[in-house]
């Protein structure tokens, strides 16, 4: 009776457009599965806030025993060099898992300080070679985001998230394991050792944060965070565990678990994406919900199969409601664009900056 039950559910979702499935394999691994609770949005903000603080708590329990963050990240300066409109700062530190984070921080010239500042989150695309570089380069953003970012007045700080750029060949493996073979073993081990290698890539960027909300250059009530795919995940999740992040944008990968799965599209996501036990306790709108009433911007495609639509379809109608009761629905904005993929065409960045400007600029 109960796997009748779930069933009727899950079809019920069908119907109704939440779920429209791929196929009957889809279909029949979910209804065998344990239930998903349902997200209820509360009457009032007086009934949210304690949720609120549950579903953060859970978000950090389900990550995993990561390393404990030290108050003020030690942090190796390496270089310095005048770049005419900014100064490029290059930098490591210990995560405190024997892994050395290197990053950029581009500090502005001829702009009053402290000012904004907005933290840079790499895609992947299977580009481990990359990583931070992507903050130089116009191959996925319209121009080169970090001097671009700089030239406005933001102080933009992005690190290498593990296996990516300079990390290539550091994790468990060693020297001669790269690539994707590299990020599963990372996986792997940290789920032996109680965590999730998603929960070490946030925890490295939280103390990302940590470092550029120190820095006497930036205002620590004026940061931003944004990046696509990859990035994308990992700026609203960031957004969901730390309060400190007053501003964010997220280009493609807005993905409610239970549409990709009934798509058939978990293959549209690395291993590093998934968090075990989530679905246990809630999908993608729980997180999303933690945001508000901070001004979030999400971008994505109505062709880009990592994000099917009818699942950003839920996510949107319940963030609209959360934000509603802090009478904020002004700073939350969903835009699906027709006809576009997995993509960042020029009219969604000129967006981007207008967002940081409005939210974050004197």
């Amino acid at each position: 009776m109960k796997r009748f039950a779930l069933w009727l559910a899950m079809m019920s979702q069908a119907l109704s457009g939440e779920i429209e499935f791929e196929n009957n394999s889809a279909a029949s691994w979910l209804a065998h599965a344990p239930p998903v609770p349902e997200f209820r949005v509360p009457a009032s903000r007086i009934e949210w806030e304690p949720r609120r603080r549950q579903i953060r708590a859970r978000l950090l329990d389900l990550l995993g025993k990561l390393p404990q963050r030290p108050k003020a990240p030690s942090v190796h300066v390496v270089s310095q060099e005048d770049r005419g409109d900014y100064i490029l700062e290059s930098f490591r530190f210990d995560n405190g898992a024997s892994d050395q984070v290197p990053g950029y921080l581009l500090l502005p010239k001829d702009h009053a300080r402290p000012g904004p500042a907005i933290l840079y989150c790499h895609w992947h695309g299977g580009q481990y070679d990359k990583g931070k570089i992507e903050l130089f380069e116009a191959e996925h953003t319209p121009e080169s985001p970090g001097p671009a970012l700089a030239r406005r007045g933001y102080a933009v700080l992005a690190i290498d998230a593990c296996c990516f750029g300079e990390r290539q060949g550091q994790g468990p493996g060693g020297p001669r394991e790269r690539g994707g073979a590299a990020e599963l073993t990372a996986s792997k081990f940290n789920l032996w050792v109680g965590r999730s290698l998603w929960g070490m890539i946030l925890h490295d960027d939280l103390m990302a944060l940590d470092y550029l909300a120190s820095r006497p250059e930036v205002d620590a009530g004026r940061i931003g965070v944004t990046g696509m795919s990859m990035g994308a995940t990992r700026a609203w999740w960031l957004m969901a565990l730390d309060d400190r992040i007053k501003a964010g944008v997220a280009v493609a990968c807005l993905t409610r678990y239970q549409n990709l799965i009934a798509h058939a599209g978990l293959h549209h996501h690395g291993i590093y994406y998934y968090v075990p036990g989530m679905l246990n306790h809630f999908d993608t709108e729980a997180i999303l919900a933690l945001i508000a009433p901070r001004p979030l911007l999400l971008m994505n495609g109505d062709r880009d199969d990592g994000s099917p639509v009818d699942g950003i379809r839920v996510i949107e109608t319940h963030a609209r409601s959360i934000y509603r009761l802090y009478g904020a629905e002004a700073s939350f904005r969903s835009e699906v664009y027709t006809g576009m993929g997995h993509e960042y065409r020029p009219p969604m960045w000129q967006n981007t900056l207008a967002w940081f400007d409005r939210h974050l600029a004197d």
